[in-house]
């Protein structure tokens, strides 16, 4: 198998984490992307020009982190996601809430560093901006039950963390949520987390 992916993107470190700790990513071919490259061949793959993308030993492709996870996730057997019930779905909306975290940064950056400036608009930034303590709350409240053997919403709350200190460092996430910040000191820790870091 190979996946493509970006170092940066919180999306392609969540399937590569899933990777790791589902036991799959000695299986995987780990192939580095830009997806803005003016080059490159990523739409070949992906007509939405985004990673990551699995291309499987049977020549399947698939797209969308949470995608890929469940794939590697049925393969190894290992329980990232929930069977079913309440628990299930409850982590899913973790899983999308997380997610909203890693689009309103991501909106933020290109605003920011793509954009030209003249054609920035400060309402849009500040309403992406917005998005991050209103959701980074509910997982401050909800951390103690989210906390307990590693599951895809843990992935993607961990993913969406780290994407908060490499792109919206100046936000001080910890300051307002001291329970997230303790649970995100132990879980960034894990050997997936520091393999998968942009800087690894």
């Amino acid at each position: 198998m190979k996946l493509r992916y970006s170092k940066t993107s919180p999306y392609a470190r969540k399937a590569r984490v899933a990777a790791h700790e589902t036991g799959m990513a000695g299986r995987i071919e780990m192939v580095e992307t830009n997806p803005w490259a003016p080059d490159t061949d990523l739409q070949r793959d992906n007509p939405l020009i985004q990673v990551p993308v699995l291309m499987t030993d049977d020549g399947e492709v698939f797209y969308d982190s949470v995608i890929i996870a469940g794939y590697l996730d049925e393969i190894a057997g290992s329980g990232l996601f929930s069977a079913g019930g309440d628990t299930r779905w409850r982590t899913l909306r973790r899983v999308t809430l997380a997610d909203g975290i890693c689009n309103a940064a991501a909106a933020v950056t290109i605003e920011n560093n793509l954009r030209p400036e003249q054609y920035r608009w400060p309402d849009w930034i500040a309403r992406q901006r917005s998005k991050v303590p209103a959701a980074l709350k509910i997982f401050e409240a909800e951390i103690d039950d989210i906390a307990g053997d590693i599951d895809i919403a843990q992935i993607a709350l961990g993913c969406a963390l780290g994407y908060l200190d490499l792109r919206l460092a100046d936000m001080d996430w910890r300051a307002d949520n001291p329970k997230l910040a303790a649970w995100y000191e132990t879980f960034a820790a894990r050997p997936s987390m520091r393999a998968t870091r942009p800087d690894a």
